[in-house]
């Protein structure tokens, strides 16, 4: 079962979907789906985008992804290996209008709660990563027995939130469209120069139209949008290459500008990029 942009292809008798993305990269469109989505990361690392925020995930990740929240992965291809994944897709609905509704599961609550911004998981990750690999060799039945057991799990133990803002309105088919296309250009030339009147004609708009439209469905501008995803990917250069300086890694990153770079990157970082290798390494 492939991931198609806005739509998760469902065989008509199961409640819900394994799957397993095996690859030189994930599916990389911005894409979203009415089913809940737990992922584990087997292997490969990149940058991953929900909602309004700008991640990173890597090896031995566990992240979920709520029901309609735009997100899309783009792998590191000079990573080494190839990139797995482990899914399960489900709705809250799947096993029935009330089941998860039932006092015997009110437990689960803090599980959907949380999945409505998205969130990464930083605690019991062994025991994750066990139930996941059991579920390529077990039954249906025994898969929903795992689920289940992965809900609870996730209501206990510590996490990140992956989003800050969640556009309230799922998207049609043509915003569809037109975002994940702004997206895709953006991740694929952020290292260059794109200027407000480029990536506009990418979504087919005036400037002004643009901006305003970019900014109700991220509650930012793509200006900050743009320094995010180039912040990020600075963050990379300076732990995974030491031999860069800094001037190298912000020219690699799409800033011309010194000054602008550590600007941006101290009020994003809260520490100077020579300090954030540091720290880190």
């Amino acid at each position: 079962m492939k991931v198609l942009p806005f739509k998760i292809p469902k065989p008509e008798n199961d409640a819900f979907i394994f799957q397993v993305d095996y690859a030189d990269a994930f599916y990389d469109k911005l894409h979203q789906h009415e089913e809940i989505q737990i992922s584990f990361i087997v292997e490969g690392e990149g940058t991953l985008i929900v909602g309004d925020t700008i991640n990173d995930y890597t090896k031995d990740d566990i992240l979920i992804i709520g029901s309609n929240i735009p997100h899309v992965f783009k792998s590191d291809l000079n990573a080494s290996g190839a990139s797995h994944m482990l899914s399960l897709f489900f709705t809250k609905q799947s096993f029935g209008l009330h089941f998860f509704e039932l006092d015997t599961l009110n437990e689960l609550g803090l599980f959907f709660k949380r999945a409505k911004h998205g969130f990464k998981i930083t605690s019991k990750k062994n025991r994750f990563k066990e139930l996941f690999f059991e579920i390529e060799k077990v039954s249906k039945l025994n898969r929903f027995i795992i689920l289940l057991q992965l809900l609870k799990l996730a209501s206990i133990c510590n996490y990140k939130s992956l989003s800050s803002f969640i556009y309230d309105k799922k998207y049609s088919d043509n915003e569809g469209h037109r975002m994940r296309n702004v997206f895709t250009y953006t991740m694929d030339n952020f290292e260059n120069d794109i200027t407000l009147n480029t990536i506009a004609e990418v979504a087919n708009m005036t400037k002004n139209a643009f901006c305003k439209y970019f900014k109700k469905r991220t509650n930012k501008t793509y200006i900050q949008f743009l320094n995010e995803l180039r912040l990020e990917h600075a963050c990379k250069l300076l732990l995974s290459n030491k031999d860069l300086t800094v001037s190298e890694v912000a020219e690699k990153s799409g800033f011309n500008n010194m000054s602008n770079f550590n600007r941006q990157f101290k009020v994003v970082k809260k520490v100077n990029p020579s300090e954030y290798r540091k720290q880190n390494l």
